[in-house]
C-alpha cells in the first residue's frame, strides 16, 4: 500500500531473496509479528473482537496508527430479525468491511471505496457461504430467522490486512450469543392441535413451545408456530453452532523461489503476488474454504499445490494459536461477570 521507487523494491527482494532471507525487522520467513485478541469489545453488539498483529497502538486514538505501527482491525455482530422466503431455510450471514481513511492517507476516496467492497466481497465469498449458516439462526421454521451482519472496521493497516481481518471476524463469531427465544402459537383455549374451527380473534390464547419451557397450555410441535418472544432478558444466549467451521486466512506472499508470511506494507509492495487460502479444522481435520490470487505475478498449478500444503501447516499453527486465545478470553470474561454478579449482591 506504500509508494516505493524501484530502487527499493529492488532492495527488498533481494534481501528477502538472499540465504537465509532478509527482513527488516528481522523475522524469519515463517514468523509472524505479535498479535493480540480482544473479545467483548463493543458491549452492545452480539459478538466482538479488535485483533492487532504488529505493534499495539501508543495512544488510544485510532487515527495515531499509520503505516508504521500494526494493523488493527475491529469486528462486531449484529442479530436482526428477518423474514424467510418460501425457498429459503432461514439465517444468513452479511459481511462488511469499512476502512478508515486515517489508515490509507495516500488513498483517494474513489479508491478507499473500491478497498472496501474488494474486502467486503472477499469476506462475503467465504463467510456468506450457505454451508457456513449456523443452523440455530433459524427462529421460526419457514418464517423467522436471524440475519447475522458481520461488520468490521480496518482502524490501521501495517500489512497483511486480510488475515487480520479474518481474525477478526473468526474471533467475533465465536464470542457470538443468539438470544433463547420460544415460539408462540396463537390459538382458541380448548382447540386441539390441528382443527380448523375459526374462532375471534379475542378468544385466541398463547402457546409456547420453542427453546424454553412450556406454558400451562399444550406444547405444540415447533412447525405450527406462527411468531416468537425473547426468553429472559438476561440470559446471554447460545453461542452459535459449528464454531468449528469458521475459518483463519493465511497470506503467502510470493517471490520466484521463495514465500513468506505476514508481509509489511513496504513488503507487499514489493512482492509481485499474494495467494490468500482460508482454512477450519472442525475435529482436527482440514477443510479448506477457498483461495484467492492478489497482484500481477502470475504462477503455475504445480507450485499453487505446493504453497497449499504448506498453507495448511501455517493455518493450523494459527488455528491453534488462536483457539487458545478465545479460551483465555472466555475464561477473563466469565470471571470478570461472576465478580461483577456477586459484587452487585453484596451491594
Amino acid at each position: 500500500m506504500t509508494g516505493l521507487s524501484k530502487v527499493e523494491i529492488s532492495y527488498i527482494r533481494s534481501s528477502l531473496l538472499s540465504d537465509p532471507p532478509l527482513r527488516a525487522d528481522g523475522r524469519a520467513p515463517e514468523d509472524f509479528r505479535p498479535i493480540a485478541v480482544e473479545t467483548g469489545v463493543a458491549p452492545l453488539a452480539n459478538g466482538s473482537a479488535r485483533v492487532s498483529i504488529g505493534q499495539p497502538r501508543a495512544g488510544r486514538g485510532h487515527e495515531a496508527e499509520g503505516a508504521g505501527g500494526g494493523t488493527e482491525v475491529v469486528a462486531a455482530v449484529k442479530l436482526e430479525v428477518d423474514g424467510v422466503g418460501d425457498d429459503e431455510e432461514g439465517g444468513k450471514v452479511i459481511c462488511s468491511v469499512s476502512c478508515s481513511p486515517a489508515a490509507y492517507p495516500h488513498l483517494s476516496s474513489p479508491a478507499l471505496d473500491d478497498l472496501q467492497s474488494d474486502l467486503t466481497s472477499l469476506l462475503g465469498s467465504v463467510l456468506s457461504h450457505p454451508s457456513l449458516c449456523p443452523q440455530n439462526l433459524v427462529i421460526v421454521p419457514g418464517q423467522k430467522a436471524w440475519a447475522l451482519r458481520l461488520d468490521t472496521i480496518v482502524f490501521a493497516d501495517a500489512g497483511n490486512v486480510v488475515d487480520c481481518l479474518m481474525l477478526a471476524c473468526r474471533a467475533a463469531l465465536v464470542d457470538t450469543r443468539v438470544p433463547s427465544t420460544r415460539s408462540v402459537e396463537y390459538r382458541a383455549p380448548g382447540r386441539q392441535s390441528g382443527t380448523l374451527n375459526e374462532v375471534p380473534d379475542d378468544l385466541m390464547d398463547v402457546d409456547q413451545s420453542r427453546n424454553g419451557p412450556s406454558s400451562m397450555l399444550e406444547t405444540r410441535d415447533p412447525s405450527s408456530a406462527v411468531d416468537f418472544e425473547l426468553a429472559d432478558y438476561w440470559d446471554e444466549g447460545k453461542v452459535l453452532e459449528s464454531r468449528d467451521s469458521w475459518p483463519v486466512c493465511v497470506t503467502l506472499n510470493m517471490l520466484p523461489t521463495i514465500h513468506f508470511l505476514d508481509a509489511t506494507s513496504q513488503e507487499e509492495t514489493a512482492v509481485p503476488l499474494r495467494l490468500h487460502t482460508m482454512f477450519s479444522f472442525p475435529g482436527g481435520k482440514p477443510t479448506s474454504h477457498g483461495m484467492r490470487m492478489a497482484g500481477a505475478g502470475t504462477s503455475d498449478m504445480t507450485q499453487i499445490g505446493l504453497l497449499l500444503k504448506h498453507a495448511e501447516k501455517y493455518a493450523r499453527n494459527m488455528w491453534i494459536g488462536l483457539e487458545a486465545k478465545l479460551a483465555e478470553e472466555e475464561a477473563r470474561r466469565s470471571v470478570k461477570a461472576r465478580e461483577k454478579f456477586y459484587g452487585g449482591r453484596r451491594r
